[in-house]
């Protein structure tokens, strides 16, 4: 019952917006046509522009919708732009709730009034989003800062639309492309992130993380959290200083380096991604300002950080070797790669896809670097998946929608923004670095305190692999490795010194040291035995 109410709802607000106006009834089959005209709400008449309308509907239909207008609100570069600019107002300035309630669940969380709490406080809210309002406030120390508080209720209306999208996708899988968009997975994982995004206490570690991640950068600045008053539901932060990355006049009059500003962007998200594994997956324009100190050398301000998302370091290496296949149109290892990482079924013949992924992506590379757009190489890429069964990737999605949204905003602040150009060395170097002895190194002192830990038991059951070696060759003891008589020892002792070497140079005279230096001196004693 529930989710029928939710239908009928939905269903009255496309109504009451006709926002049925906004498909092109030429694109659509005949049949489709004929169900738009059979609709009976066709009579409505509803005088706003299209933009008001969608924005309007969106708003009116709670959170989730909202956030899907925030993602539609930053591809201005596939968007009509009177719904763009329209839609563009979802990102902080949906109606706020009231004050007298802000108030409340303030004091219900810190447990005081709030002119015992702060030094003074603003009642009207500063900028009211989908989840949470925001008011200004003065610490009894004199710190400027923001308290942000969740909307009263909100949970309740997410649990329904998530239960309608949960509905929705049960009855997409049973379509033809059900199993491979795996629909349940993907609404699962947004579940998940939203409910997340609930928790301000959630949000503030994630801020913490972030600002720890870009502490004296030139790329990004995190407030600091006022860990004293953070709770569920309200969290205090730094109060900012900048200018929204909207307001491209105000960018502009100060004399911003809007090239350099659109590609510190880019660099921005790929740091995020490949060097910390923790990126901020929520930065639609709302969420983003640029600082006025320095308007030659620009720096970002990221706020709102309650939905972050991370990579597996197999997710990091394939994404990094598909992106750099693909700026260097190796469409033979794009198509090896979704190969040998599942994303199509392992009997895929590599010729086949590969025709087929040169035949979408040839025709966009041929443009200049600078207008291709990887939202229409996604786009263009999902008729191949059709064909070949490739499946979606539930924790790539958030990375997806993240880079889009970082595509798009780069190219409101400089449309000749070359995304390709500016990515290409960065996951050039990363590579390299990933490859080299120094990277290789650094992944096994990560590991090492594991194979401490496993070390005794592993060198247990060599000693009775050895054993049983040796009796099955020879009753005289000798080497296990076929090396020369005589020289077993000198190997051993290599080993050793190149263990302690390893030790010192990595990680010093600590546990890992000691445990490279013990595992180098159990290779020596098998390269040794009791060869002399």
């Amino acid at each position: 019952m529930v989710r029928l109410s939710r239908i009928i709802t939905i269903i009255g607000v496309v109504a009451r917006y006709r926002l049925d106006n906004l498909v092109d009834k030429e694109m659509l089959p005949w049949y489709g046509r004929l169900f738009l005209n059979c609709l009976p709400w066709r009579w409505i008449k509803n005088d706003r522009s299209r933009g008001e309308r969608l924005r309007l509907a969106l708003t009116e239909l709670g959170p989730i919708f909202v956030k899907f207008g925030q993602i539609l609100s930053t591809r201005r570069d596939i968007l009509p732009d009177d719904i763009g600019i329209e839609l563009a107002q979802l990102q902080d300035k949906v109606p706020p709730f009231g004050s007298e309630e802000a108030v409340a669940i303030i004091e219900q969380a810190l447990g005081e009034p709030v002119d015992k709490l702060f030094q003074s406080f603003e009642w009207e809210p500063i900028a009211s989003a989908s989840v949470a309002q925001v008011h200004g406030a003065v610490l009894h120390s004199g710190e400027k800062v923001v308290v942000k508080v969740v909307r009263p209720k909100i949970q309740k209306t997410i649990k329904k639309d998530i239960s309608l999208l949960y509905m929705l996708a049960r009855l997409i899988f049973l379509t033809a492309d059900g199993k491979r968009l795996r629909p349940v997975e993907v609404v699962a994982d947004y579940e998940s992130t939203i409910l997340d995004e609930l928790n301000l206490q959630r949000e503030a570690a994630n801020a913490s993380q972030l600002r720890r991640n870009f502490l004296d950068s030139h790329l990004l600045y995190i407030p600091k959290v006022y860990w004293d008053y953070c709770r569920e539901k309200v969290m205090v932060m730094e109060r900012i200083d900048g200018v929204p990355v909207t307001n491209i006049d105000e960018l502009r009059e100060q004399g911003t380096n809007m090239k350099l500003l659109a590609e510190r962007g880019v660099e921005t998200f790929f740091t995020q991604v490949f060097r910390d594994s923790f990126f901020h997956a929520d930065m639609h324009p709302g969420n983003i300002f640029i600082s006025r100190k320095n308007p030659e050398d620009p720096q970002y301000i990221g706020i709102d950080c309650g939905i972050v998302g991370s990579l597996t370091p197999e997710d990091q290496s394939y994404l990094a070797r598909n992106l750099l296949a693909f700026f260097r149109r190796d469409y033979r290892l794009v198509a090896k790669l979704h190969i040998d990482s599942g994303w199509v079924p392992a009997d895929t013949r590599v010729n086949e896809l590969e025709g087929a992924i040169r035949t979408v992506c040839e025709p966009i590379f041929e443009k200049p670097l600078a207008e291709i757009s990887f939202g229409m190489v996604l786009l263009n890429l999902f008729q191949v998946a059709r064909r070949f069964q490739m499946e979606v990737q539930p924790q790539l999605v958030l990375l997806q929608k993240t880079l889009l949204n970082i595509e798009g905003l780069g190219r409101q602040l400089y449309p000749q923004l070359d995304l390709w150009a500016t990515a290409q060395p960065y996951l050039e170097k990363w590579m390299r670095e990933r490859v080299a002895p120094l990277g290789v190194l650094k992944r096994i002192n990560e590991n090492m305190p594991e194979l401490i830990e496993q070390a005794p038991m592993l060198a247990h059951q060599l000693m009775e692999d050895i054993h049983t070696l040796r009796g099955r060759t020879s009753a005289k003891p000798q080497s296990v490795l076929p090396v020369p008589k005589g020289y077993g020892r000198w190997l051993g002792l290599a080993a050793l010194a190149g263990a302690a070497w390893l030790a010192h140079q990595t990680v010093g005279l600590t546990a890992e040291g000691v445990g490279i230096v013990l595992l180098g001196g159990l290779g020596g004693y098998l390269f040794s035995g009791h060869n002399s």
